[in-house]
């Protein structure tokens, strides 16, 4: 998938797309628990992102597929505290261009599902412009987007992957760094008000049983408040259409 070929052209076609407030929220370490299937029952174009080679992840992408929901690549890369575990296929800070890249293909091939990637963790490795640089040239072979989780505010990743032609957006809200209902919900109010400033905003959260719960309630309620929760490759679409309309301007 080239989501910048042929964005030019959309933006004479769709004059009206990029004044939706478009939400996208993605559920991240998608995987590890068999109660993770559940959460395939979520209203509307949730997107999900899966941490590779764990018990449940390509039964998950399976009946995702089956049931049209968007799929990432949730994939470990090395923090600043080494002594978190980053879990089976994960990137890290000693590995070659050879070991990283084959292991970044391990990981795509056992879920060839999924449309993009984002970073589990990588608040160091993200940081690196080398082992970025790798990413990004897999990413571009095969047609795939990032997303930068922005695990750390000095992340590289983004200005590689533009380097190398790979569409990209960064995540604009963590949803549940703090589960309690008030906090919940004073992170969607953020995210809403995100999108009403951009037209578009990404928010990340995780299979936290209190998140879960909290969604199941809340994401029927986006589109009576005048939002639409799309796929996250569509949003990807939508920065591209937005910089092609600015770029159009300026030029007129």
């Amino acid at each position: 998938m080239n989501l910048k070929k042929g964005l030019l052209l959309a933006v004479c076609c769709l004059p009206l797309f990029c004044q939706a407030k478009q939400i996208a929220i993605v559920i991240d370490d998608i995987g590890n628990h068999q109660r993770d299937l559940e959460i395939l029952n979520l209203p509307g174009q949730v997107t999900f992102s899966i941490l590779p080679h764990t018990p449940y992840s390509q039964i998950f992408a399976e009946r995702a597929s089956k049931t049209h929901k968007e799929l990432l690549l949730h994939v470990p890369m090395q923090a600043l505290d080494k002594t978190k575990a980053l879990g089976p296929g994960a990137l890290t800070d000693t590995m070659s261009k050879s070991e990283l890249q084959t292991t970044l293909g391990h990981a795509l091939a056992s879920l060839p599902q999924v449309k993009g990637v984002n970073n589990h963790m990588g608040s160091e490795l993200t940081q690196l412009t080398e082992p970025m640089k790798w990413t990004m040239e897999v990413l571009k072979k095969r047609g795939l987007y990032f997303l930068d989780s922005r695990t750390t505010s000095q992340s590289e990743a983004q200005n590689v992957a533009n380097l190398y032609g790979v569409a990209n957006v960064s995540r604009h809200v963590f949803l549940d760094n703090n589960v309690t209902q008030s906090q919940l919900q004073h992170q969607l109010e953020e995210l809403k008000t995100k999108a009403q400033h951009f037209n578009y905003a990404i928010a990340i959260a995780h299979p936290y049983p209190e998140t879960v719960a909290f969604l199941q309630q809340a994401l029927p309620e986006l589109q009576q408040q005048g939002f639409e929760l799309v796929p996250l490759s569509q949003l990807v679409e939508t920065k591209y259409i937005q910089l092609a309309k600015a770029e159009q301007r300026q030029g007129e």
